[in-house]
C-alpha cells in the first residue's frame, strides 16, 4: 500500500497477481462509493477530485491496462467535474466537482458486439422520474490508452415502458458504419484510469473527470 507524506492512503499496487484496480482502496473513494450506493455521508468534492487525480497519476505511472470486458455492464454517473471549458465558465464551485442529485438518473450501459475487437454499443440515458431520454451508438475500445470511443446515432424518448419518440440522428446507420474507420483523435471518448467491479473513473476528451458506480440489482 502506498502512503502520502501526511500518512493517508493513496492506493494499493499489484499484489498476488491482482491489478491496482482490483485492490485499490482509499478512504475518500470508498466513502464516495458508499454515498452513491447507500446514501451515507459524502466526502467533500474537493477531496474526491484530489483522490481521483492521484489515482489517475498512479495509473499512468504504473502503465495500467484494462480489458474491454471489464467495462461492460450498466453504470450510474455519480460525480463529475465538467469539462475544462465549463469549469472556466462556471468558476470554482463547479470546478471542484459535484455529486449528481439522486432525482437525476444518468446511466451508461456498455454492450459488446465483438469482444476481441473491442467493439460494441453504448446506451447513455438520462432519467427524471418516469421520463427517459436515451442516446445510443457504436463504441471502440483502444487498449493502449484505456480509452473507449463512442458516437451517438440514435435517440429515443419514453415514459415508463411507453415510447414517445425515436429517431436516427447525425447520419444514423451510415455514420455508425463510418465510426470504425476513424482514429481515436477524431472521436469522443473516455480514458479510464480506474476500473473495479464497483466503479469506473475516467477523464473525458474535454478534460473533465467522472465517477460511475455499477448499477445495483
Amino acid at each position: 500500500m502506498l502512503y502520502r507524506r501526511d500518512g493517508t492512503v493513496e492506493a494499493e499496487r499489484v499484489y498476488r497477481g491482482k491489478t491496482m484496480a482490483e485492490t485499490v482502496s482509499t478512504d475518500v473513494l470508498e466513502r464516495a462509493i458508499a454515498h452513491l450506493q447507500t446514501r451515507t455521508p459524502a466526502p467533500s468534492a474537493t477531496d474526491l477530485v484530489t483522490e481521483l487525480l492521484a489515482l489517475e497519476k498512479q495509473s499512468k505511472r504504473a502503465k495500467q491496462r484494462y480489458r474491454y470486458s471489464q467495462l461492460l455492464g450498466t453504470w450510474r454517473l455519480g460525480f463529475t467535474t465538467g469539462t475544462v471549458k465549463t469549469r472556466k465558465q462556471a468558476g470554482t464551485v463547479l470546478g471542484a466537482g459535484r455529486f449528481l442529485p439522486r432525482v437525476v438518473n444518468i446511466q451508461l450501459r456498455y454492450e459488446a458486439t465483438d469482444v476481441e475487437a473491442g467493439q460494441g454499443k453504448a446506451d447513455n440515458s438520462v432519467g427524471l422520474g418516469a421520463l427517459r431520454l436515451q442516446l445510443s451508438g457504436p463504441t471502440q475500445y483502444w487498449p493502449q490508452t484505456n480509452s473507449l470511443a463512442f458516437d451517438f446515432t440514435h435517440l429515443r424518448l419514453s415514459v415508463g415502458d411507453f415510447q414517445l419518440y425515436q429517431q436516427s440522428i447525425r447520419g444514423g446507420a451510415e455514420r455508425a458504419a463510418a465510426f470504425y474507420t476513424e482514429t481515436l483523435k477524431g472521436q469522443a471518448f473516455f480514458s479510464y484510469f480506474l476500473v473495479t467491479p464497483t466503479c469506473l473513473a475516467a477523464r473525458g476528451r474535454g478534460g473533465g473527470l467522472a465517477l460511475w458506480t455499477r448499477k445495483q440489482p
